[in-house]
């Protein structure tokens, strides 16, 4: 796990940029000239910790050259199939076996590994700088085009410190996708001239006509609207063995490797196939001094199960106030998920005692845990009324009263039962309405015909199933652009390393292949999941209802506006 800062420009301050993201690779810091690109690269050193690993690392006539953040995993098979090819190495890092996956196959070399990753390969034989993101989006990359100026790096503060000689506008759309969406949207940033890559896809600049290349998608999340079923037991034992083989895999290091573990089942089931691999896995878990929001209860019956040792941590209202302020410097950008500030403090108790944790990361957008996707089928029902203009009806009247009284609430509740699906959706992940941001558009003279749910639109799927199409639109919008993003930087703000199982490629594609049927066995949020693992985790677990991460409502200074237009007020200061 690494950041790196790179471009074109020979007159940037790449030492400078490089600092501000000292914190993902505290182990080493090198700024390197490759013709007429620079790349700085900041060392986690986890994977082979000699000099030799460090990055950019060049082909052996340094005609090419690779830096990326992040791990490929089943690297060590792969590096035997390269070695069967001709391919000599020198170390024993997974960097190396990218850079001669590169050189045999090209651009096809994506297709033959699984990982999280997303970096640049310079290629002097064509004069090009190619990006690459991994397929779920689980490691970022940002990347300035402006004329003749190219810039890319592991998050936007890097962006900003390299190119302080450009001009980086506000981008007000983006502020006000945020007020929808709770992040701002890849491809936005903050700013116009500055994108994120989306997860899986690559982009080429030309060195010699200073020309970004279109983009291409290398891989899409294939799913049959109408699978044939498959016997539970059958699926159950092959989701078993996948997720055995890639805990496995996600284990190798050689650096302390622990688990988060949040006691819900997707951190439990991880840290239980973790634990028949390690001895004396270690364990750690956060918990809020407001009783209703803490698990660490349920943390501790896992860890008592599995004998791990087990660390945790209370999180207050001071300290949570405290800590709001720095989501400014982890996220770059408007950011309104609040469980980042525990993300964080459990990562601080576990690097002190790891380099490298698992999470449970992925598990509900891969099979189905989310308590949305339930109330949404049940909001359907009022679909035969939509003809009626009631929304319209409840939106008048909400705004009769305080936004966190309960009449507010209900009518808020009630508009978005007799709205369109992609409102009603949007609501139910705490977005704000059209009418509801109507002050903010107004303000940032946002276009009267902007649409404020693209976003969704671009992955809303109505030939899947009800709950299929829910899951399928998080897994490419709320978890890269939230769930990950918030993963990321919480934990690489303290210098570890996240690595997330659930969502190895091959779990992934098994379990979007499966008919919702099965999926949700027995009519239950991820009931397949639950029925596969019966025999390793106790009913305790497997029976409770799910609990989000968030933190208490009572931590918040704004108790008159929304979650996150308290902070886009308070902490980025956007008014």
């Amino acid at each position: 796990m690494c950041g790196f800062v790179g471009g074109n420009n020979p007159n940037w301050h790449y030492g400078d940029a490089l600092e501000s993201i000292r914190h993902r690779g505290p182990d080493s810091q090198r700024v390197t000239s490759l013709g007429e690109v620079t790349i700085a690269f900041a060392r986690l050193a986890v994977i082979d910790l000699t000099e030799g690993a460090d990055q950019p690392m060049s082909s052996l006539n340094g005609d090419v050259a690779v830096a990326f953040n992040g791990e490929i995993y089943g690297y060590k098979e792969l590096r035997s199939q390269l070695e069967k090819r001709g391919h000599q190495f020198r170390t024993t890092s997974d960097t190396e076996v990218l850079l001669a996956a590169y050189l045999e196959w090209g651009d096809a070399w994506v297709d033959h590994m699984d990982g999280m990753f997303a970096g640049v390969i310079y290629d002097g034989r064509s004069f090009e700088l190619k990006l690459f993101r991994d397929r779920v989006g689980i490691k970022p990359l940002y990347y300035l085009c402006d004329g003749n100026n190219f810039a890319f790096a592991s998050e936007l503060k890097a962006v900003r410190a390299l190119c302080c000689d450009v001009q980086l506008e506000l981008d007000y759309t983006a502020v006000y996708d945020y007020l929808t969406y709770r992040y701002i949207p890849t491809p936005k940033t903050l700013y116009r001239n500055v994108y994120k890559l989306p997860p899986a896809h690559m982009c080429s600049f030309d060195m010699r006509t200073r020309e970004l290349k279109a983009m291409k998608r290398y891989w899409s999340l294939e799913v049959d609207p109408d699978p044939p079923p498959l016997s539970p037991d059958v699926a159950a034992n092959r989701i078993r063995e996948l997720v055995d083989e890639s805990v496995a895999s996600h284990l190798i290091a050689d650096v302390p490797v622990g688990c988060f573990l949040s006691g819900g089942i997707d951190s439990s089931v991880v840290v239980a196939s973790a634990a028949n691999l390690c001895h004396k896995l270690k364990t750690f878990s956060i918990g809020f001094d407001v009783s209703s929001h803490s698990e660490t209860h349920y943390a501790k019956i896992i860890a008592d199960r599995f004998k791990t040792d087990h660390l945790e941590r209370i999180l207050g209202l001071k300290e949570s106030q405290k800590l709001l302020p720095r989501l400014l410097t982890w996220y770059d950008e408007p950011f309104g998920d609040t469980s980042a500030v525990p993300t964080f403090l459990v990562s601080q108790v576990a690097r002190e005692h790891v380099t490298v944790a698992l999470t449970g990361d992925g598990g509900d957008e891969v099979f189905g845990g989310y308590r949305w996707y339930k109330i949404f089928k049940r909001c359907l029902l009022g679909k035969p009324f939509r003809v009626l203009p009631l929304d319209s009806v409840f939106r008048t009247l909400k705004n009769c009263f305080s936004k966190q009284t309960l009449p507010y609430r209900l009518c808020n509740g009630l508009e978005a039962v007799f709205s369109n699906d992609l409102i009603l959706y949007s609501k139910l992940m705490r977005g704000l309405t059209v009418l509801d941001k109507k002050e903010y558009a107004d303000r940032w003279r946002i276009p009267k015909d902007y649409d404020d749910l693209w976003y969704f639109r671009r992955y809303w799927r109505d030939d899947l199933p009800i709950l299929t199409r829910l899951q399928y639109l998080d897994f490419h919008t709320y978890l890269p652009d939230d769930i990950l993003t918030k993963v990321d930087r919480a934990t690489m703000a303290v210098s570890l390393e996240a690595r997330v199982p659930l969502l190895s490629r091959r779990i992934v594609e098994f379990a979007f292949c499966l008919d919702e049927r099965t999926r949700y066995l027995n009519g239950q949020l991820k009931g397949l999941f639950k029925y596969s693992f019966r025999d390793r985790l106790p009913s305790s677990i497997l029976k409770r209802s799910k609990k989000g991460f968030s933190i208490p409502r009572a931590y918040y200074k704004n108790t008159d506006f929304t979650e996150h237009e308290a902070l886009l007020r308070d902490v980025y200061a956007i008014q």
